[in-house]
């Protein structure tokens, strides 16, 4: 078997950059270029501000990290800044839509990227669902705590954790139907709704910071107590199995414990490699977007950390009320409450970001995998709205099914494990590129690569780690059905395999004709005084529009022309003839015709009077000037005055001295 045949079949066959990224092969970057930097910023913030900033910080402190949480919000931050690095790199080599897709497919293979590109897609799907059901309970509570009254017959379908739920459905089905018709709004909304949720936030950090008191951060690592049971996580199994330990909360341990937990509130840099194909100098732009909206995110999250446990303390959220959102609920404990309605308006605001720019990730992967043949191919097709209609429609209409009929809520970790472990790929892909192609361009390098690489592998996997038994259960569940995907459908219908199968003696541009002899006219081109308005017109012999045979049944053949049909066709006649050109010239006693007696076919074939090449732009000297004064066409008036003094015609031009035409001309030099 050939180098050819083996790669033709294998799993593990790489997606060239200059196929990747349309260089070579052209047409694969058909989205529209609709962001800039400070878009990509706003893409971030919407997707990683969202309902963590308002109730994480409480959560882990209270049950896991004590004050200390911030050092975990930290821990989390740098993870992300190293996995950040990775895919500014990549994003400036291969700025597609597909994101760690498309980086697994260039530097591991197909397999691979089918792989991470599975996980990406459980991780979005799972993200929107479960994002709709949250928003429904966060929207029912801003109801409730505005005095908005709900009609009785929608209690039981709004604000459920489980079933049907109106309000998810409507949020989603609003969004998947923003993006399919390719609304305008959706990138204004995204702009309107980050500016308010980010003027929320400063007002939280604000208000905290006036209720805070430091005694509320000490002990700020409290003692490590035993975790409670139901959670163990892989880590802890591993621990208990070898050392016969049992998981801790709080202490030291209990800040890198909740990193995990915080780490998924970052999640969403990475999304914003999706949106490369549509931003203009994606090369340098998508990195700085990228760590750009990661540091101010980290940023933001460490504020309202620090505010919220400085004004309620470890042991005051044990007091607050379940029933609300934990940080309004902090509010409403010091003495703020009209903070706490503030709260619900920006909780409400930064979900419906993150639903929307998560839904746009997932249609951009889907569309991307579609367009490699990994995926149905119809799904890559471009509506007239100039967006991937039928990748939203399909991935969104999921998104809203999962979100009535499953308990999406139990499966949150499911989107964690997803997300870090295209991270893991990501990173890896890096030294992959380095050591294959060190020529590539690389606008942006991650700094220290072997060492940063080594350090993102292990972060991440660690994180990985303190995941829980059960998800990575569900994980593997997942994998296995892809696998099993890919092998039934991706791995026969693959763009790379049906490259790699053409048969390589395909010409891929027809071979040029030899050039006619000197004297000899270009086939198909009819010389001045030649045959007449419907008459046959002559064909060059052995070319492609010789005449052919009738065929049975009495009509004439056709030959085979590159433009056979079309609006402008003009028809075929008998004996397999193309008609005539309607816009060639007429003969010279067709009635009504004035013709330009001075035009000759011109070019390097022209015949001259000895028959040799003559000078395609010399004038004959037997035929009269049309320009000179007497009656002819360019006269208007019949009696050799030029219309508008002696510069009117062509070659001679209008000086200063000369009048210029009465309606100021259209073409003036």
């Amino acid at each position: 078997m050939t180098w050819d045949m083996r790669m033709r079949n294998n799993m593990f066959r790489r997606l060239p950059v200059e196929q990747a990224t349309g260089r070579l092969y052209g047409g694969r970057h058909r989205l529209r270029v609709v962001y800039r930097t400070r878009d990509l910023v706003v893409l971030g913030l919407g997707v990683m501000i969202g309902s963590g900033i308002f109730k994480i910080a409480g959560e882990q402190a209270s049950s896991t990290a004590g004050p200390g949480v911030l050092i975990s919000f930290l821990i989390a931050g740098g993870v992300c800044v190293l996995a950040a690095l990775a895919f500014a790199e990549l994003s400036s080599i291969i700025p597609v839509a597909g994101s760690a897709y498309s980086f697994a497919y260039v530097a591991f293979g197909e397999v691979w990227a089918w792989v991470v590109g599975w996980a990406l897609i459980m991780e979005l799907l799972l993200a929107a669902s479960v994002l709709a059901r949250v928003w429904s309970l966060y929207a029912t509570q801003a109801l409730h705590d505005f005095g908005v009254p709900v009609p009785g017959g929608l209690g039981d379908v709004i604000g459920q954790v489980k079933g049907p739920d109106v309000l998810a459905l409507g949020i989603l089905l609003l969004v998947v139907l923003m993006l399919a018709t390719g609304s305008r709004l959706s990138l204004k909304s995204l702009w309107y709704m980050v500016m308010a949720k980010v003027i929320v936030i400063g007002l939280v950090i604000a208000t905290g910071l006036k209720f805070f008191d430091a005694g509320n951060l000490t002990p700020f690592v409290p003692p490590a107590r035993p975790a409670p049971e139901g959670d163990q996580t892989v880590l802890d199994a591993v621990l208990g199995a070898f050392g016969g330990g049992t998981p801790h909360v709080f202490g030291v341990w209990g800040l890198f414990a909740a990193a995990p937990t915080i780490a998924f509130a970052y999640i969403g840099f990475d999304l914003i490699a999706t949106a490369s194909e549509e931003t203009d100098d994606a090369p340098r732009k998508v990195p700085r977007g990228i760590l750009t909206a990661l540091l101010t995110a980290i940023v933001l999250y460490a504020a309202v950390a620090i505010a919220l446990v400085g004004m309620v303390g470890m042991d005051g959220f044990a007091k607050l009320n379940p029933d609300k959102l934990l940080l309004a609920a902090a509010f409403d404990e010091v003495g703020a409450g009209a903070m706490g309605k503030i709260v619900d308006v920006g909780a409400v605001l930064a979900l419906t970001t993150v639903i929307l720019v998560v839904v746009i990730s997932l249609t951009r992967v889907v569309f991307s995998m579609a367009r490699d043949g990994l995926l149905p191919r119809p799904l890559a097709a471009m509506s007239r709205y100039k967006v991937p209609s039928r990748a939203t429609l399909l991935a969104g209409g999921a998104a809203l099914v999962m979100s009535q009929t499953i308990d999406v809520l139990t499966l949150e970790q499911l989107v964690v494990i997803g997300t870090l472990f295209a991270f893991l790929f990501v990173a890896a892909a890096v030294l992959a590129l380095r050591h294959a192609q060190p020529d590539l361009h690389r606008p942006f390098r991650m700094p220290a690569a072997p060492l940063v690489v080594l350090a993102t592998i292990l972060a991440v996997g660690w994180l990985m780690l303190n995941l829980k038994v059960q998800t990575w259960a569900y994980f593997a569940v997942w994998m296995a059905v892809g696998i099993v995907l890919y092998l039934v459908y991706g791995r026969r219908k693959s763009q790379m395999k049906l490259l790699l199968d053409a048969p390589p003696d395909r010409p891929v541009a027809a071979p040029l004709a030899a050039a006619p002899p000197p004297g000899a006219l270009p086939p198909g081109v009819v010389p001045a005084g030649g045959p007449g308005l419907g008459e046959p017109v002559p064909y060059a012999s052995g070319g492609w529009d010789a005449p052919r045979a009738p065929e049975p049944g009495g009509r004439p053949g056709m030959p085979e022309s590159p433009y056979p049909t079309g609006r402008y066709s003009t028809g075929r006649q008998a004996g397999g003839q193309f008609a005539r050109d309607p816009y060639r010239a007429p003969p010279e006693d067709a009635e009504g015709y004035e013709r330009d007696v001075r035009r000759r076919p011109s070019g390097p074939y022209s015949p001259g009077p000895t028959g040799r090449p003559a000078d395609p732009y010399a004038l004959d000297p037997e035929v009269p000037d049309p320009y000179a004064p007497g009656p002819h066409r360019y006269d208007r008036y019949g009696s050799g005055e030029r219309p508008y003094g002696e510069q009117a015609y062509p070659g001679q031009g209008y000086g200063d001295e000369h009048e210029e035409p009465p309606d100021g001309g259209r073409h003036r030099h």
